[in-house]
């Protein structure tokens, strides 16, 4: 699947709408993220945090853990949406390379504006797993 400005435009869109679903009581850091398959669907995430911190969640994560839930095995792209435009964490970078390193990964702001654009392998370019190892 080609990923051109309207789908780019669309996931962002997606992953805004999805933002104002976070559960952030004790960062304030909304974060939304729209994870588009090769299937053509769309599987929205936002964080989720915990008192205890590490039991939390990463938007990232979470819409990956949907599709992959739907049967879905193969990413085109990912936007994250977040107040100053950060890249995801290296756990999610970790688990999105374990569907394809060239899954493009789209950074945007809460206006929706587009601030960097990567594949999963440009962010992590050399991850773990034996998958990797072997190719």
């Amino acid at each position: 699947m080609t990923l051109d400005d309207t789908t780019r435009q669309q996931l962002v869109a997606a992953a805004l709408e999805a933002r104002q679903w976070a559960y952030v009581p004790y960062s304030g850091y909304a974060v939304g993220a729209a994870l588009l398959t090769a299937s053509g669907k769309i599987y929205d995430g936002v964080n989720v945090e915990n008192a205890a911190y590490p039991d939390g969640i990463c938007a990232e994560r979470v819409a990956v853990f949907k599709a992959i839930s739907e049967g879905e095995r193969e990413f085109v792209a990912i936007a994250v949406v977040s107040q100053n435009g950060g890249f995801p964490c290296g756990s999610c970078r970790q688990v999105l390379s374990e569907f394809g390193l060239d899954t493009r990964v789209i950074i945007a702001n809460t206006d929706g504006e587009i601030l960097q654009e990567a594949s999963v392998e440009d962010l992590l370019p050399r991850p773990f797993g034996p998958k990797h190892l072997l190719d």
